[in-house]
Order: C-alpha cells, then structure tokens, then sequence
C-alpha cells in the first residue's frame, strides 16, 4: 500500500539533500542526478560540495552548517528564488559513541544539534513553500539505533527516535495536504561515521546500495524506507519485544 505520493520519474524534479559531503547523502545525490533530478547539495564541506558539482554537471552547491538556523533559511530562499524545490532530504548525521558511565553533556547537545534541531531548521525553511503549493515530499534519514536502546547509543540513539517521532507526526498532520513524509531507517552503511565502529557490524552494505533502497521506496510510495532487510527486519521485531525480555537480550548479543 502506497502511503506517499510515488516518485520514480526525476527529470524536471529539484531535491536538495542537506548533508551530502559523503556517505549516503551522497550517493544519493549521485543516484539522483543519474536519473536526471536537479541536485542541491549542502554541508559544512565546501570543498567536496565542490568536487561532487565538477563530476555532476547541473548539480549545485549551498555550503552551509545545519546547526546554524539563518544560514539553512538563506540557502532555502537562494534555491527558492531559482524556482520550486520538490524534495528535501535531511541527511546530515553526527555520531560518537557515548555511555551514561562516561556522559559527556557537550557531546549529547552537539548530537542533538545536528540530528535533531537542524532537521527542525529544515522545516522552518520549506514548509510554508510546500503547504502553498500543496505539494513537495519531506524525507528524514534516522536509524534503527532509533528503535529502542542500545549499549554505547546514549547520545545517537535518542535524536534518531527522535526523528523518527517526528516524521510519523508529520506524516499524520500533512497526510491530507498533498505533501509527502517518509522516513529512513538504515542499518549498518559503510561511512565515515560508521568507520568509527570496532565491532563487526551485521549487514553492512555500500552507500549506494542504501541509494538505490532509498530511490526504491520513494518510487513505491512508502513511508519507512528500512534496509539492509535481511538486519532491519531483526531489529524491528527486538523491537516488539517486552523490556523484561528485550534487555537480556541486547546484552547477550552485544556482550556489554
């Protein structure tokens, strides 16, 4: 069952994907302009910004910190001015790892600074735009770390839940709008973020493979876009369990 709009035909389509510097931003924006979309890319990055516009002719560049509100509103009204935008993926992610026996009350804000509030200055900058025009499509990049707890998530794990909060609640206030709201939940992507891990991590897949699940659920209308299945699906039913079972199991499996 569809529950968005679906997009499969990017010819004419303006995205902006903001926190595309590496990762599955991306390549996202590299399996979007292969498909013809008129890509914006943005990130504090200027210089590979830069070097993904030179290998994607048409493609553009808006450097900005998402932590910045004014300056997330100022690349909007720039992209505005040259015309409607049709998609806003929010890609930007920062994670370390973070126990509550070594809290570090810096690094939870700098987490919830750039996973949770920028998406928060994202809307602020294309809502009005999509609410007048009845149309546009809003996506959300969480995690499965968003589901329930996990060792080592303190910081990571509560804005990705938190996103994932999020995007259901606009997905029911804009339901009827015309707007589209999905949500993505990867597992394991090899990035530079996940580079960070010393643990073998399940399921791991490429950047592109997670773009072309991403494109897929868009083109099939749906709502949470999940993947790697064969990790997510796991992660998802640990997720139903009770706490008096879910616990025990964590700690099994992850031996902390």
């Amino acid at each position: 069952m569809s529950l968005n709009p679906l997009i499969s035909d990017w010819h004419g389509k303006t995205v902006w994907l903001v926190g595309a510097s590496s990762g599955i931003g991306e390549a996202t924006a590299h399996a979007l302009h292969q498909r013809g979309a008129r890509v914006v890319v943005s990130a504090r990055k200027a210089e590979a910004l830069n070097a993904f516009v030179q290998a994607h002719p048409g493609a553009e560049a808006l450097p900005l910190d998402v932590t910045d509100c004014a300056a997330v509103q100022a690349a909007a009204d720039t992209l505005r001015s040259k015309g409607p935008l049709d998609l806003v993926l929010y890609c930007a992610g920062y994670y370390k790892e973070q126990r509550a026996t070594q809290y570090d009350l810096a690094d939870m804000l700098r987490h919830n600074d750039v996973n949770y509030n920028g998406a928060l200055y994202v809307l602020q900058a294309v809502l009005p735009e999509f609410l007048a025009r009845r149309s546009g499509h809003i996506s959300l990049i969480s995690s499965v770390a968003g589901y329930r707890g996990l060792p080592k998530s303190l910081a990571y794990g509560p804005t990705k839940a938190a996103l994932i909060n999020l995007a259901e609640t606009l997905y029911v206030d804009l339901e009827d709008s015309g707007i589209g709201v999905s949500l993505i939940c990867p597992g394991f992507v090899e990035t530079p973020l996940t580079a960070q891990n010393e643990f073998t991590m399940p399921g791991l897949i490429k950047p592109a493979q997670a773009a072309e699940e991403i494109l897929k659920g868009w083109a099939q209308g749906q709502f949470e876009i999940h993947f790697p299945k064969r990790f997510t699906l796991w992660m998802k039913t640990l997720a139903l369990l009770p706490s008096a079972l879910y616990f025990p199991v964590i700690r099994k499996f992850t031996g902390l």
